[in-house]
């Protein structure tokens, strides 16, 4: 059985079970909490060997802060709430490059130049239509507004459940203490 990792950074406990309660809401079937993928599945091999060098690249990258944002679309498919952080991109850069996945890796999972960080609200393929996507954008800017800004200390290694067909939470690496 193949294992399937990917790395997130999480909201704050309170704001992701609003994020949970408004999915909910819209009926959406979710895969995985309420996350930002910071670096997806290309090149986090089986091995688990990957998993020492992102704890390296961490225990050297301080604490950051992340702003949530006004919903946003990719094509007119996937809505999400959009991410402000230049630190985020930088931590992103630094794990993509330490594993190292291949040129077609990087271009299939849109990391490195392609990167858009993101909080995926709600995805056609969870069982959405798109007239429920702009639905819930509209709903989105009532209910998860004001966006917060949060402090961000660990990051989450998330490992696919494949008898539950969900992403489920591994391993939290901290970052470096201010």
């Amino acid at each position: 059985m193949k294992k399937e990792y990917f790395i997130g950074i999480v909201p704050p406990e309170r704001y992701m079970e609003r994020i949970v309660n408004f999915q909910r809401k819209c009926r959406m079937k979710f895969a995985v909490e309420p996350h930002i993928t910071l670096k997806a599945q290309g090149g986090l091999s089986q091995d688990e060997k990957w998993i020492n060098k992102v704890i390296k690249v961490c225990g050297n990258y301080k604490t950051f802060q992340i702003s949530l944002d006004k919903p946003e679309f990719f094509g007119d498919n996937i809505l999400y709430l959009s991410v402000i952080s230049d630190d985020l991109y930088v931590l992103h850069q630094k794990i993509v490059r330490e594993i190292s996945p291949s040129e077609e890796l990087i271009k299939q999972y849109f990391e490195l130049e392609d990167y858009v960080p993101h909080l995926t609200l709600g995805k056609e393929q969870y069982g959405l239509k798109k007239e429920d996507l702009k639905d819930m954008e509209k709903l989105a800017e009532k209910e998860l507004t004001p966006y917060p800004i949060f402090k961000v200390d660990f990051i989450r290694v998330y490992e696919l459940n494949t008898e539950a067909q969900r992403y489920e939470k591994y391993i939290d690496i901290p970052l470096e203490k201010e």
